[in-house]
């Protein structure tokens, strides 16, 4: 699979941990990402918080290749979730023709 900058991954990184985030640079050693969240298990299901609190959210943020275990394709459904935490923005959800 290549990854294409400016498109939303899910990171496994070697501790475990799901991290979902938007690709700015592919390196040789490293990803350059922007606003890394890490999915976490809450009370009403999956929930997304910020990868490190004291980070400055809008300064992208460098991740080691050696720090990752699995990149794959985040699902529509959580991309829509992220775009909503990072921004603020609500996507409207997919309108849907039905033919009879």
């Amino acid at each position: 699979m290549d990854i294409t900058k400016d498109q939303i991954y899910t990171f496994k990184i070697n501790s475990g941990e799901e991290m979902v985030t938007k690709v700015l640079e592919v390196g040789d050693t490293h990803y350059l990402i922007e606003k890394p969240v890490s999915i976490a298990p809450g009370q009403q299901g999956m929930q997304m918080i910020p990868s490190a609190f004291t980070m400055e959210l809008e300064k992208p943020v460098r991740l080691n290749n050696s720090a990752v275990t699995m990149v794959f394709e985040t699902n529509p459904e959580v991309q829509a979730s992220y775009k909503t935490a990072t921004s603020g923005i609500v996507q409207p959800p997919e309108k849907k023709i039905l033919k009879g």
